[in-house]
Formats: structure tokens, sequence, C-alpha cells
């Protein structure tokens, strides 16, 4: 009689194969979970930023009104001006003046760091195209404030008001949504700069943190109706990020430095405020913007300036040897993006009772050049313009907070809001020379036959 048949190793085997798919679903679980935790562990650093400034807000609020009143006398705070019945009643109506649309169905936008660089362009081409605009800034000493003065005095020329206060002034915001009923905010007051938050980290969380929540409070609960807001975010938030281009639908919870953190914070603050009252908020993140009334500590503009008092520039390089790339975007292109996210942005759905009557529009959006450049190429086309050789010294790019490279997909906003950048780096860095020599009032001419000199004396 046959013995039965060795049945282990079948065993053996199915065992072996429900162990290997046990480890599956497990994997698949844990890399679920870890998920998860990543996103709940993002929520829970936004809540503590808000927490900390919280703890600190009034020495961080009184060094901002120290910022907003250590300039001249002729330019004190506009907040000063409520202290009276007569002094109220005009500041409402130059204020309610400058925030007339002059055209039918124009917009009425309050701009916060309407001195600076972005803030300024777009308040101009709001009011050239018959909006109204009155502009918000703390005139602080991050850069120069004496060009923040020459921006402010040309869109006074204009006709567009920019009253001098700082964001966190919550009193003096509601006195703003009371006097004129703004139709949109486009708030681009922020501590700007990615080396500086390891000189200041507190400014940053003052500015972008804080300052954020309170122009989203206002707006929420003070402004009848709510306005749409638009702010600036910023193409940090990619941070370590490899992925190219670097589109919406990337992780953004790597960041590589405090300014790109808070950034990160505000587009979480963004969809808390969009959810419990009904703001319509949209978020753009700027790829390097350059051009004229640029910021001085970028470095195009300070490259220009060294290279024309034969100072010497550093240019980084990464570890492996390459280039530093940067998705230059020319500041008529942001402009576009951030008018067109103007006019798209729908109205918020919330009031200042805190009902909300439905879902409100949340977005964010890319604004770049999606063309991506070598620093040492904008570097040669400075030379170029400015008739003179940069002293270069070349090293390994440090851990400070910089990322190697970034570049743009604006796909998204190019389906939206139909945009579409126009501007090359060489055609862009000729416009802002063009600006740079005529407001500082440097003759290039000359630098150009004292260059030529001392290269032949050296040959």
């Amino acid at each position: 009689m046959a013995s039965p048949p060795d049945t282990s190793k079948t065993v053996k085997l199915e065992r072996y194969n429900s162990y290997l798919l046990l480890r599956r679903v497990n994997s698949s679980k844990l890399i679920s979970f870890s998920s998860t935790l990543l996103f709940r562990f993002t929520i829970l650093t936004t809540l503590l930023l808000v927490l900390l400034f919280t703890l600190h807000y009034p020495s961080l609020l009184s060094h901002s009104f120290h910022l907003s009143t250590s300039t001249s006398s002729s330019h004190s705070s506009h907040r000063s001006l409520l202290s009276s019945s007569t002094s109220s009643s005009n500041w409402r109506k130059s204020v309610r003046k400058s925030a007339a649309p002059s055209r039918p169905d124009g917009l009425s936008v309050l701009v916060t760091g309407a001195a600076g660089f972005v803030g300024t362009h777009c308040s101009l081409a709001l009011k050239n195209r018959g909006d109204g605009v009155v502009g918000l800034d703390n005139f602080n000493s991050y850069y120069d404030p004496s060009l923040k003065r020459a921006r402010q005095n040309l869109l006074a020329g204009r006709g567009i008001l920019v009253l001098e206060a700082d964001i966190n002034d919550a009193a003096l915001l509601a006195e703003l949504f009371a006097a004129a009923p703004f139709s949109h905010v486009l708030h681009l007051a922020a501590q700007a700069g990615v080396r500086y938050a390891i000189k200041n980290p507190q400014s940053y969380v003052a500015s972008n943190v804080a300052g954020l929540v309170s122009i989203f409070e206002t707006a929420a609960k003070a402004a009848d109706p709510q306005p749409a807001v638009v702010w600036a975010s910023s193409s940090s938030v990619y941070g370590l990020n490899s992925d190219t281009p670097f589109s919406e639908h990337h992780r953004t919870d790597r960041p590589a430095s405090l300014y790109a953190a808070t950034k990160k914070a505000g587009e979480e603050i963004a969809h808390v405020y969009n959810h419990i009252y009904g703001l319509s908020i949209t978020g753009l993140r700027f790829f390097t913007v350059y051009g004229p009334w640029g910021r001085p500590d970028m470095a195009y503009f300070f490259f220009a300036k060294n290279i024309l008092e034969n100072k010497p520039i550093t240019l980084f390089k990464t570890k492996d040897g390459a280039d530093v790339r940067r998705d230059f975007t020319y500041i008529d292109d942001i402009v576009g993006g951030c008018l067109g996210a103007l006019d798209t942005a729908e109205k918020s759905t919330g009031s200042r009772n805190g009902k909300k009557r439905g879902p409100a529009q949340l977005r964010v959006y890319n604004l770049g050049n999606t063309s991506p450049v070598p620093v040492t190429k904008m570097v040669t086309i400075l030379e170029n313009l400015l008739g003179k050789k940069a002293k270069k010294t070349v090293v390994t790019l440090p851990r400070n907070g910089d990322v190697p490279f970034t570049h743009a997909n604006v796909s998204l906003a190019e389906q939206d809001f139909g945009y579409r950048p126009t501007t090359d780096l060489a055609t862009g860095l000729r416009k802002f020379v063009e600006w740079y020599v005529k407001h500082y009032g440097v003759d290039i001419k000359k630098k150009m036959i004292k260059s030529k000199v001392d290269r032949q004396a050296s040959a």
C-alpha cells in the first residue's frame, strides 16, 4: 500500500507566502500611518509657532512699533491721527478717497507692504487700471528705508495713500475697514530674506505668522462684508524637495529655513480661516522676483552695486560643483499673476457674526518664470550691461537656508487665470540696470571708460 504524499513542504510554502503578504499589508499600514502622523506634526508645529508668538507678543509688538516710530517726524504714525475727532474725520476721508475705484465695477484693495518691491508695482498697476488702492507699510529698517520712502513718494504722485503702521495693530486695521469697505486685501507685508532669520528669528514669527493672523482676524471679524484675501507665500516652502519642476501638488513639509517654515505655517493658517470663517483665500508662491525698484538684499541688486564699486561678490556652488540655479521672475510677470489672482478670487462666505453660508474658495499657485538660470549666467549678463568684470569668490553653498535650485511649474496659474511669464532674464536685467543707474545717479559711460583703462594698465 502506497504511503501518503509528503505535504510538509507545501504547508511551509503557504505559510511563508502568508507571512510575506502580512508584511506587505503591515508596511502599507505603516506608510499610511506615517503620512498621517507627519501631517498632524505639521499642523501641531504651526499651532506652536502661533502660541510662541502669543506668549511673547508684547515684546515683539513693541519692537515692531519702535520700527514704525523711529523714522523721521515728517512721517509720523497714522495711528496718532485717530486721537482727535477732527484728525480722525480727515483720515477717514483720505482713506475713502484713495480706496474708491475710478472704473465701473473696479476693485477696492488694501495692499499691505505697499512701499515694498512687489507692493509698489502692484499698487501702481491696480491704480492704472482704475481700481481703488490704500497702502500700509511699517517702513522698517531691514533694508534702507529711504528706498521705501522713494517708493511711497512715487505712489503718492499717482494718488495712492500709503499709511505708516504695523499689520499687528489690530485697532488700526479695524479703523481702516470701518472707513472703507475693501473688496480685496493683497497681503504682501512680510519679513523677507532667508539668511536674516539666523540673526533675528523672532521678526519672522512676528510678521509672517502673527501678522498674517492679524490680517485674517480683521478680515474675518471686523470687515463687513468680508474681503477676499490674496497673500504672498513663497517658493521657499518647497524646501528640500528634489522633484522638478516644483508643482503645487509636491510635498512642502521639509523647509530648509525659518523663513520657509513661517510661510508654510501661513498656508496652514489660511486653511483654518477658510474652513472656520469662510474667508476666500489665495496664496501665491513667488519665485525669485527681480526688476526696477527691487530689494537691495537680493543678489542681482547687490551684485550690480558691488560690481560698480569694484567690490567682490560671492558665488555659490553645490557640493558636487554644480552652479546654483534660480527661476528668476521679472516683476511685471509677477504683477500680472497677482492681478489675475485678485480678478478670479471669489467672494468670502462668512460674516462678522461668525456664520458661514457655505464653503469658500481656497487656492495656492506658483508664480515663476519656468526657466531656471545659473546664477553665474546672471552675473555675466550684469557684467555686460555694466561694462565691468566682477571680482568673484566661489564657495560651497553653506547650510544657512539657501537651496541649490528652484524651478516653477505654473500650469495651474495659466489654467485658472491665464498666467504666462514673458520676460527673459537678459531683458529684465537690462530694465533693472536702466532704473538703477538713473535712480542712484551712476554714470555707466565713465565707469566703462575707467574699467577699460584699468584693464589696459594691468595687461
